[in-house]
């Protein structure tokens, strides 16, 4: 209950400050916060497996680490909780993971322009 008052309140300081409708602000913010009430278990259990099963897979590999980071990364990576930005559209909600080193890069462009000579 404590954690839906701060959001609140958070969420009309907010909109004040950036000028959108406070009634709005404050919906989004308490629906990211029902949602990770929701999402939040689930996916820290996902990751508690896939730690387990990781292990597991450590030890019947032998000891290969490669395949230790193919079970845990996707399990432990990702996001933990619903933000507002999610809900809005601005950022993906991750559920299975990715590699930091590929998760910063940039899709580009890949029009091929035709040269006329």
């Amino acid at each position: 209950m404590l954690l839906v008052i701060v959001v609140v309140v958070s969420a009309g300081t907010a909109a004040a400050n950036q000028g959108e409708s406070p009634s709005r602000e404050i919906g989004i913010n308490a629906a990211s916060a029902g949602l990770t009430l929701l999402y939040a278990p689930v996916k820290m259990t996902y990751s508690a497996l896939g730690l387990v099963f990781g292990g597991i897979a450590y030890g019947l590999s032998g000891g290969d680490s490669d395949v230790l980071s193919a079970v845990v990364t996707p399990a432990v990576y990702g996001d933990y909780a619903v933000f507002p930005s999610h809900l809005r559209g601005q950022q993906k909600l991750e559920f299975i993971g990715r590699d930091p080193a590929y998760r910063e890069q940039k899709v580009v462009d890949t029009t091929i322009v035709e040269e006329v000579y």
